[in-house]
């Protein structure tokens, strides 16, 4: 191929805008994303900001509804509870087998009932317990609650402190949550305390079990968001059962003491939930207010023609936003180019089809009038040229059309360029013409040249090359292939001896349709893509490629050097 590009003496023409139908068949197509915008400008809310926010709360509120729960500090209240009880049991029956039960004569053993029932109350009058008193028969003896004889007492009710009432939307609150907790896996549920009016040691197996000699403790269920503590002990002097005390206890200090913990931890998490709606809806801005702009952005550089629009610069930012940002960017700067290229193509094609179907037109309108014989074979000879370069130029066309879509399809795999370039050194050597340049292929020794590619599309590469060279050679001049490898990079240049590049047109020749061919060529023998599409396939293979002089010691051009640098495999 040649050093190729558009004519000089040409200037490339403005694409002409298609007639009439463009625009209307564009107006559908907007029409859609113009309804989806305004559905989304409706939103006063950020649907992100919801789901950072959401999230953010239910994580927050599945911790503070954990430790709400306090079944393990809930169950060491009551143990302490109930071992305090148990000390105080053991006391109180001590003090009642040492001072308030005696042997009277008429019966081998009873007990006083004055001395007994002051007894019990001055004993649980500072611990805000009730003690009930069972003899040896399992019979009610005594009760704390009472003045006077058992069945004929008055009962005694200790006053709630002052202010203690309804706790008003806490206590609902808590209410609701302790019913809540009671279905939770390890809540094992309680029997209901009642109160016996003439109850006996029957009634209550703590009272049963001490009358055998054992200590034992039962909670109950009392209320709906309450217990009863029940310790019942032996009554015994010198190891003989005299009777059991049983006490009993609400477990109102437990649950003031849950209260307090649940209430500290309803502070802290007042404190946590609006420093997490803060953080949340910062965070929810710092990632949906520039999403939001990119998209809005992005509609607008699709309706623009003009391309004032640009996409907001995020790419400061060091997260996903600002790779985001640059990636619309960069995506947007690519497809610019990209349809600058595809009007300065399409606008190169029409230059270039147009001159050739020009002198067509003008030779056939000729041929028409000439009478002369020869001047119809020269007409003739110029008409199939004309369409030998038409042909030439679609054919070179078509490929550069289907190039990009094939560079992307294309499954790479390991191309060996040593093997590729000693296969073209000897087809050129087949097919040389007499006369013609030698070609002269030097590879480095122990030298791995594998490159990943499309090994049809290098082949074209290099044979492009091997072609311009060729063009530009004297008759028995040589063109020298060296093949090496640059740390991780596989380098080959083809050297020539012919008159070289024009100063300044270095890149230049890499643009399409530029001819620049050695004098006594025939006019149109060539499209002019061959150098632009070796440019593009390199380009595609993350390579590069470039065009240079070689110089002597006078700095007298020697000829012309390409060099191909492709990443190694």
């Amino acid at each position: 191929m040649a050093k190729d590009g558009t004519h000089p003496e040409d200037g490339p023409t403005a694409p002409e805008p298609p007639a009439g139908g463009g625009s209307a068949s564009a107006a559908p197509a907007e029409d859609a994303p113009r309804s989806g915008e305004r559905q989304r400008k409706r939103r006063l809310i950020s649907p992100i900001s919801v789901h950072i926010l959401a999230i953010n709360m239910l994580a927050l509120s599945i911790l503070v509804a954990g430790v709400l729960y306090l079944g393990d500090y809930r169950q060491s209240l009551i143990r302490a509870e109930l071992s305090a009880l148990r000390t105080q049991a053991q006391l109180f029956a001590v003090a009642l087998a040492e001072g308030a039960m005696h042997l009277d004569q008429s019966s081998e053993q009873q007990v006083a009932t004055n001395i007994r029932n002051q007894m019990l109350r001055r004993l649980v009058e500072a611990t805000g317990t009730r003690a009930r008193l069972f003899n040896r028969a399992g019979e009610l003896a005594a009760d704390s609650r009472y003045f006077g004889k058992t069945r004929q007492a008055v009962e005694v009710e200790q006053l709630p402190p002052p202010g203690t009432g309804e706790g008003g939307t806490a206590d609902a609150v808590f209410d609701i949550y302790d019913r809540l907790t009671r279905w939770l896996p390890g809540t094992l549920p309680l029997s209901h305390y009642r109160e016996i009016p003439e109850p006996s040691a029957a009634d209550y197996p703590e009272v049963m079990s001490a009358l055998m000699g054992d200590d034992s403790r039962i909670v109950r269920a009392y209320s709906q968001d309450s217990m009863m503590l029940s310790v019942a002990v032996p009554v015994q002097r010198y190891k003989r059962i005299l009777g059991a005390l049983m006490l009993t206890k609400p477990s109102a200090s437990i649950d003031n003491a849950l209260l307090d913990v649940r209430l500290d931890i309803l502070k802290i998490f007042g404190v946590a939930i609006a420093i997490t709606t803060f953080l949340s809806i910062y965070l929810a801005r710092t990632i949906a207010r520039p999403v939001k702009r990119l998209a809005a952005a992005a509609d607008r550089v699709r309706r623009d023609h003009s391309r004032e629009e640009e996409i907001p610069d995020f790419t400061t930012r060091n997260d996903e936003i600002g790779d985001l940002s640059h990636a619309l960017r960069g995506m947007t700067a690519a497809l610019w180019t990209r349809m600058d290229a595809i009007e300065r193509f399409a606008a190169d094609v029409a230059h270039e089809i147009k001159n050739p179907l020009t002198s067509l037109r003008s030779a056939v309108e000729t041929a028409a009038r000439i009478k002369d014989i020869d001047q119809q074979r020269k007409l003739m000879s110029i008409i199939q040229d004309d369409v030998g370069r038409l042909d030439r130029l679609i054919s070179d066309i078509s490929d550069a059309s289907r190039l990009d879509a094939e560079l992307s399809r294309s499954h790479r795999e390991p191309v060996d360029l040593a093997g590729m370039l000693s296969t073209l050194a000897d087809v050129h050597a087949t097919t040389a013409a007499d006369g013609g340049p030698k070609l002269v292929l030097e590879i480095m020794d122990g030298e791995k040249l594998s490159v990943q590619g499309m090994e049809g599309r290098l082949v074209q590469v290099f044979r492009n090359l091997i072609a311009n060279a060729v063009t530009f050679s004297p008759p028995g001049g040589a063109i020298r292939i060296t093949a090496s490898r640059d740390r991780k990079a596989a380098v080959v240049t083809i050297d020539d001896e012919g008159p070289g590049i024009p100063p300044g047109k270095e890149e230049a020749i890499f643009q399409r349709f530029y001819t620049e061919r050695p004098q006594g060529e025939k006019f149109g023998t060539h499209s002019g893509l061959g150098l632009s599409i070796s440019q593009q396939i390199v380009d595609a293979h993350d390579g590069t490629i470039r065009a240079s002089n070689r110089l002597g010691a006078d700095g007298k051009i020697l000829g012309a050097r390409f060099t191909v640098t492709l990443p190694a495999a």
